[in-house]
């Protein structure tokens, strides 16, 4: 598997990370441990967790099963709690018992609140990586207006900046292709993307038209069967693209999002072995320009729509402004 770097750090992590939220969720330790196996020995190195995965038993899990092999992995993990600074302090210590490890590679704020305290939060972040409990921080779900914030305040005060934004980004939901995506490629933000397969509607489980399969997600998630319906031809597109290229779904839906511009790594959440190399195949897939294209067409109804009489819209979403 090919390396990547990571943003503005310098580090070098596959261009695929596992996720691990079904982990001890789905399967239990010992289906977990052969899939971490399996991935370290396909040369997957970056792994992401959340204190908040089975309210810390996911974390409990990993802290069993690395052992050795901690070294070999890029780390990382999200805090639990609040978005205040004893919640940002607090969690990772808990973290850190739990994987039963010193430090983590990347310590990321979980999701934003309203009301939270940017400056507060830089220098809880700070003090976290001037203890040695983390060694980059980030976030989850920030849009690029808040990353860009955070950033400033932790310039002024010369603390640790953000180096990572981890966003849900498939071919249905794109509306982080509006500023998120190009302010990553403009200040070399590592971009991690959860969701790669649109909870499944995109790994070839699904087909627009057709029952739920029985025990499938999709037979009590009402959102499944909604994008079915309003995505259906480009479904059947991307499907059909598939059997043309003779992957499996799951690898070109992965391997779309790995190969889009501004992306740093897709990450691939999975609760058995054969998930894993289904999705690791996108790791060999690599997509002419015209056949990434031809898979962005296929669902252009789910690009951000915008009422725009001139070319303001179209310039959000750009990349490559910047030489």
């Amino acid at each position: 598997m090919k390396t990547i770097t990571f943003g503005s750090t310098g580090e070098q992590v596959s261009e695929i990370c596992l996720g691990t939220m079904m982990f001890g969720n789905s399967c239990d330790q010992a289906e977990s441990d052969r899939i971490l196996s399996s991935a370290l020995d396909a040369g997957l190195t970056f792994v992401d967790t959340a204190a908040m995965y089975g309210d810390g038993s996911t974390e409990d899990l990993l802290g069993n099963i690395i052992g050795a092999r901690r070294d070999k992995i890029f780390l990382a993990t999200k805090v639990h709690k609040g978005t205040d600074s004893e919640s940002i302090t607090t969690s990772i210590d808990e973290s850190l018992l739990r994987l039963q490890t010193d430090r983590v590679d990347l310590y990321l704020i979980h999701w934003p609140t309203v009301g939270m305290d940017p400056e507060e939060i830089m220098q809880a972040l700070h003090t976290v990586v001037t203890a040695g409990k983390a060694r980059y921080v980030g976030c989850s779900n920030y849009p690029a207006w808040l990353f860009a914030h955070s950033n400033a305040i932790a310039t002024k005060n010369g603390w640790t900046p953000l180096v990572n934004n981890q966003i849900p980004y498939n071919l249905v939901e794109r509306g982080v292709e509006v500023e998120i995506l190009p302010q990553a490629a403009a200040e070399n933000i590592a971009i991690t993307v959860y969701r790669p397969l649109l909870m499944g509607v995109l790994s070839g489980k699904y087909r627009p038209g057709a029952a739920m399969p029985d025990g499938s997600r999709g037979v009590d998630d009402t959102r499944i069967g909604a994008w079915l319906s309003r995505f259906g031809d480009g479904v059947d597109g991307f499907l059909s693209m598939a059997e043309e290229l003779d992957t499996h779904p799951a690898a070109l839906a992965t391997a779309w999002v790995k190969q889009s511009p501004g992306i740093t790594c897709p990450i691939v959440g999975v609760s058995s072995l054969k998930q894993l190399e289904t999705s690791l195949a996108a790791a060999t897939l690599e997509l002419s320009t015209e056949q990434h294209d031809r898979l962005t067409g296929l669902f252009e109804a789910a690009a951000v729509q915008e009422e725009c009489g001139g070319a303001f819209g179209p310039l959000r979403r750009e990349r490559a402004l910047l030489g």
